[in-house]
């Protein structure tokens, strides 16, 4: 009984109660949720989610984690009679003298109040609802991604509309998992991340919500589980597969199907690709960059080509960088470029390294990198590093002083397919670089596209005033060449100079300008 006072004292709480393995209240102390009211009394020997009105999917989540310090506080509502409910919040820690029982605190917020009085969290849309699984699927115990098709909607107006969708707001919260994981994602279409242990039939509860108003509705659900142990990233990927799907113009006539398939897809693909980067299955093609004024090539830019993947490597990327496997790509790719540097007959050659901005979201790349290149610091003026915007960097900061210490040691850092992207812009203003890479679709069309130049000649202007090389890719015409030159950028990159190869050819093929009919494969 100490122990137990000594952690009603500890949460600063109202109530206390113990929840065995099962999920039952094995001892309860302190006040009920009504005035008088002894929760020991109240609430003994019976599962505690029997009295909860909303929170239970966040609640049992809790209790599956075993919280090791006492865990943040859980909103939930209590059950008061039949049509009355008071707001708290709930909080779960384990007490060393009572282990392996969960202990939960339990603050009431307010007075009691009527049910109808009860706002219900609206439903988040597309994005939102994939920001919050995110947030939901790691640690969880089990859960379900339900879609519900609800017809007869686009018939209502006013104030029945009103109405009938507000009761659908509260039939899918209080399913959802943590009372907030449900969104519509098209007109008719609807999804919801429940714990898989929720049998209820969410279709009839809509459909007996709308006739509580009045309306007819017809609904139908698809429901697919989540594995337990599903590694969090390849769940969330396969999810947005199939959300986005129901977008489509023609959607997805079953997106339970659509999930499931993506989910294994994606299983699959990534273990492909953690095998690839392993084994360094995978090879480095090399492109010029050459210096317009001189037609003298400066360096090459190392792209990985994947001989498996028909359709090129922008879609490996995207997975890896999803997944968070894109740093070991980085570093393996970064491995072969030194490795082709330091080979016989190499000289003084200069690459350029792609990194994902996901592989500076900490210290390890750029250590990695730093110990590579320990045994010769005159290598590292011979690389140079261009941070890709295909993942965003999500510490700006913190990866300016990381490109800090690239820049210490002589290795040169370079902002990629600059203009591409509306991070570009907050790249060069907050990142300390020494090049910027102009995006191709900028420079591709220069003879014809005026509004094009004229936004190029700005970039150029500006990096000129922060003293930065610019670059230019996608070069395919002389045309073109002159027009860079005249604007005043420094080198160019394109099949006009030459096309990624196995090998760096340091003396440029006289070779007549040629158009690109499609997507080079390469990582670049």
């Amino acid at each position: 009984m100490t122990a137990r006072l000594l952690g009603l004292a500890f949460a600063s709480a109202d109530a206390l109660v113990e929840i065995d393995a099962k999920g039952s209240v094995a001892f309860a102390l302190g006040a009920g949720p009504s005035p008088g009211q002894d929760v020991g009394a109240l609430w003994t020997g019976k599962p505690l989610l029997d009295f909860l009105h909303e929170g239970a999917g966040a609640v049992e989540t809790l209790l599956a984690t075993k919280p090791g310090g006492r865990s943040p506080a859980t909103q939930i509502l209590i059950r008061v009679g039949t049509d009355r409910v008071r707001r708290a919040s709930l909080r779960a820690f384990i007490l060393p003298q009572l282990a392996p029982a969960i202990s939960c605190s339990i603050s009431y917020e307010g007075p009691a109040i009527a049910l109808a009085d009860v706002e219900t969290p609206p439903l988040s849309d597309a994005e939102g609802f994939l920001a919050q699984a995110a947030c939901i699927v790691e640690g969880a115990p089990g859960l379900s991604l339900a879609f519900l098709d609800i017809r007869g909607l686009e018939c209502l107006g006013g104030e029945v509309a009103d109405k009938v969708y507000r009761r659908i707001e509260a039939t899918l919260q209080s399913a959802a998992a943590q009372g907030s994981s449900a969104a519509q994602i098209t007109p008719e279409r609807f999804a919801v991340l429940r714990p898989s242990g929720d049998t209820r039939d969410l279709a009839a509860e809509i459909v007996e919500a709308g006739r509580a108003e009045g309306v007819d509705l017809g609904a139908e659900s698809f429901v697919s589980s989540v594995p337990k142990g599903a590694d969090t990233l390849c769940v969330l990927r396969a999810m947005r597969f199939a959300i986005e799907g129901c977008l489509k113009d023609d959607g997805l006539a079953n997106p339970q199907v659509a999930f499931s398939d993506s989910l294994k897809r994606t299983f699959r693909d990534a273990e492909a690709f953690r095998s690839v980067v392993k084994s360094r299955e995978f090879q480095v093609h090399y492109q010029p960059i050459v210096h317009l004024a001189s037609r003298s090539v400066h360096h090459f830019e190392a792209l990985a080509r994947f001989n498996s993947n028909n359709n090129g490597p922008a879609n490996a990327i995207r997975m890896a960088e999803e997944l968070d496997l894109i740093e070991s790509f980085d570093l393996a790719v970064a491995e072969k470029v030194l490795k082709r540097m330091r080979a016989p007959g190499a000289g003084l050659l200069k690459m350029a390294i792609n990194v994902s901005g996901s592989s500076l979201g900490d210290d390890t790349y750029v250590e990695q990198l730093l110990h590579m290149t320990a045994g010769s610091p005159a290598e590292r003026k011979r690389l140079i590093v261009e941070v890709t915007e295909t993942s965003a960097l999500a510490d700006i900061e913190a990866a300016n002083r990381r490109l800090a210490a690239l820049r210490e040691t002589g290795i040169k850092v370079c902002i990629d397919d600059f203009g591409s992207g509306a991070a570009s812009y907050d790249y060069l203003r907050k990142l300390t670089v020494d090049a910027v890479k102009i995006d191709g679709s900028l420079v591709r069309d220069l003879e014809t596209d005026e509004l094009g130049r004229d936004l190029l000649r700005n970039i150029v202007e500006l990096c000129r005033s922060m003293k930065l090389e610019t670059i230019a890719e996608m070069i395919e015409t002389e045309g073109v060449v002159t027009e860079l030159k005249a604007l005043g950028v420094e080198y160019g990159q394109g099949w006009l100079f030459g096309r990624a190869e196995a090998e760096p050819r340091t003396q440029l093929a006289s070779a007549a300008p040629v158009r690109r009919r499609g997507a080079v494969e390469a990582w670049g």
